[in-house]
């Protein structure tokens, strides 16, 4: 017997307020560039630039321990995770402190290197420091580049891929319904202040795979139900192919999400940005595969052949979830 979150038949009407739901998305959408640009990013290390200090105990590694031993240093944005290495030993355990350059320097001051290895050695006093490492702001404004440079590489081959799979309108919804979810969770980024760094953009480029990734299954059944219902209204055919994929819809999100709360709550501060940023993501991107990517093809059109009956032959899976 399936677990089934929804009847196995639905006629839901997501399309009875499409002006209301899509034009409040792009109001959404609008004041979320306007909260980045009027607040701007919170961002982490890896664009303001700093330095990173390797560290080396035959204790184990307690970032619980080296923060607590940090904050009173108020060096403002620190980050500590743990190296893993098959080739250590068992008394070789490795850790990488990034310190934010502060106010008015390019990276941070030997004096300040200083006392945060002072701070450390008060955890274990044999603890060594191999290498001590700056990335300066001219480095920090190259990885800026580079994945604003990601992002829009990622979202034009989408464009591309969605236009040879399906048709040109189905490529200019799925494409904006992925400018929403970036624009959306960057403006919540600058909204509530959280750190935005390199893994930041990790989520966002997962949050743009998860994304596509449920448009296309909506696509897709909507692609074959349009060949099967040749005579009915585009806004039909629509609907009846998001009832027939909400069991899934719902099913992949919701468990993505149990997942994803798990690690916001459990797993500490070192990655709850990015899970906070894929947790909302995936948020508005189911969100967005409807409301957003469906209303667009619906408002541009599909061109159909309406000459020939609709198909009554279908396939043996046509009624199946996808």
């Amino acid at each position: 017997m399936r677990l089934r979150l929804v009847p196995q038949e639905t006629n839901i009407d997501f399309f009875k307020y499409a002006r209301l739901t899509f034009g409040a998305s792009m109001v959404a959408m609008v004041l979320s560039i306007g909260i980045w640009l009027a607040m701007g990013l919170n961002f982490g290390i890896d664009f303001l630039g700093g330095t990173t200090i390797r560290t080396e105990s035959s204790q184990p590694v307690d970032v619980a321990a080296y923060r607590t031993a940090l904050d009173p240093l108020n060096l403002g944005d620190v980050s500590i995770t743990e190296v893993f290495d098959p080739t250590f030993g068992a008394d070789e355990n490795v850790a990488m402190v990034r310190i934010q350059a502060q106010a008015g320097e390019e990276s941070v001051s030997p004096e300040t290197i200083t006392r945060v290895q002072d701070a450390l050695r008060e955890v274990y006093p044999a603890m060594e420091f191999p290498s001590v490492e700056s990335v300066g702001p001219k480095v920090s404004g190259e990885l800026i580049q580079t994945a604003v440079i990601a992002v829009l590489a990622s979202l034009g081959a989408i464009l591309v891929y969605i236009w040879l799979r399906f048709e040109w309108q189905f490529s200019i919804g799925a494409v904006v319904a992925l400018i929403h979810d970036i624009a959306l969770t960057i403006g919540l980024f600058s909204l509530l202040q959280i750190r935005f760094d390199l893994a930041t953009i990790a989520a966002l480029l997962t949050i743009v795979g998860y994304s596509i990734n449920d448009t296309v299954v909506i696509f897709d059944r909507l692609r074959e139900n349009l060949i099967k219902y040749k005579q009915r209204p585009l806004k039909e055919v629509m609907n009846l192919s998001a009832n027939e994929t909400l069991s899934r819809t719902l099913m992949t999100s919701g468990t993505t999400l149990v997942a994803l709360a798990a690690l916001l709550v459990l797993g500490g501060d070192v990655i709850r940005g990015f899970v906070f940023a894929i947790f909302w993501g995936v948020i508005v991107g189911t969100y967005s595969s409807i409301y957003v990517a469906k209303n667009v093809v619906l408002m541009i059109g599909v061109n159909r052949d309406k000459s020939k009956p609709d198909s009554k032959a279908g396939t043996q899976f046509s009624n199946i979830d996808a």
